[in-house]
């Protein structure tokens, strides 16, 4: 989320689609690498990359704002969590912030919600944080990035509990048990815990998608836990992309040890860096990749309106 100044615009205009010509898709995408490049982070979350890249998804409205036909800034708004408000993503290029476009896309999602909204600023920018407050929204949510050195790994041996054995996710065998699992494990995670087969054939077609990255841990033949690992080429990092238990294999040490066996994986792969991503109000998790050597990079901010 970026851009708060008040500024009119002469020319400017909204569009609202359900879906996205590709050449509207590439040049959306070419202005969030010109703020990614700029800002130092995406803007846009991966499930919003996706979502704007695959084709029309029920639920999802995409904001175009032009200025005598330009792209100038972007907005996308998903409104598919049967109880939380509508979650929103937006963006301003670089080269055209200060003008009022980040306020016009804010009050154009605040409009088309019914004045219920969520709205995510990545990296808690000032200007995201002016934004916010000029649109009447309230902080809500916490999301922090960790990293920790994986040079040297000095990453503990997994000790895995009794029965239980680890292999790579095999695609078309295992997807509809591991949707299983992860909808259990993340019950109360509005995002990953509602992830589709559609979701997950949309990662699966990613470059980065690696099965050999993706293990599952087995208990008499069930999945009871996961840990799907990420490598970003590009910018050098590992990521302990998801990692879930099933509800009655939790306080097992499981998830321990299918930390310390991604980290190990990614420290293989010759990532120097691990990441991940941890709400802040989930002070156990946050103490057990403390101790694994993990810390605060940056935060995402959520924002919403008053319910």
């Amino acid at each position: 989320m970026t851009d708060a100044a008040p500024a009119l615009e002469p020319g400017r205009q909204i569009q609202t689609l359900d879906e996205l010509t590709p050449e509207q898709a590439d040049d959306v995408l070419s202005l969030l690498s010109a703020a990614a490049r700029a800002d130092g982070m995406q803007a846009v979350s991966e499930q919003g990359r996706l979502q704007l890249r695959h084709g029309r998804r029920e639920g999802v409205r995409h904001f175009l704002l032009t200025v005598g036909g330009d792209l100038r800034g972007y907005a996308q708004l998903e409104d598919t969590d049967p109880v939380e408000a509508p979650a929103a993503e937006l963006v301003v290029h670089p080269a055209h912030r200060g003008r009022g476009h980040g306020r016009a896309l804010g009050s154009t999602l605040l409009a088309t919600s019914g004045k219920r909204l969520r709205v995510w600023a990545h990296g808690g920018k000032s200007a995201a944080r002016h934004l916010a407050q000029v649109l009447g929204l309230s902080l809500f949510r916490e999301l922090r990035q960790l990293r920790r050195s994986l040079n040297p790994p000095e990453i503990p041996e997994p000790a895995l509990p009794e029965g239980v054995t680890i292999r790579s996710f095999v695609p078309g065998q295992d997807d509809t048990a591991w949707l299983a699992v992860n909808a259990a494990a993340f019950a109360h995670h509005p995002e990953q815990g509602a992830l589709t087969q559609r979701d997950l054939d949309d990662r699966k077609e990613e470059p980065w998608f690696d099965p050999k990255g993706f293990f599952l841990a087995e208990r008499e033949g069930e999945i009871i836990g996961f840990h799907w690992t990420k490598v970003h080429a590009e910018d050098q990092l590992g990521e302990v992309y998801v990692l879930g238990i099933s509800p009655d294999a939790q306080g097992t040490g499981l998830g321990k040890a299918l930390t310390a066996i991604g980290l190990r994986h990614l420290a293989a792969q010759g990532m120097p860096t691990a990441m991940l991503y941890v709400d802040a109000d989930n002070p156990a998790a946050l103490r057990v990749y403390e101790r694994l050597g993990f810390m605060t990079h940056e935060v995402d901010l959520m924002y919403r309106t008053e319910t």
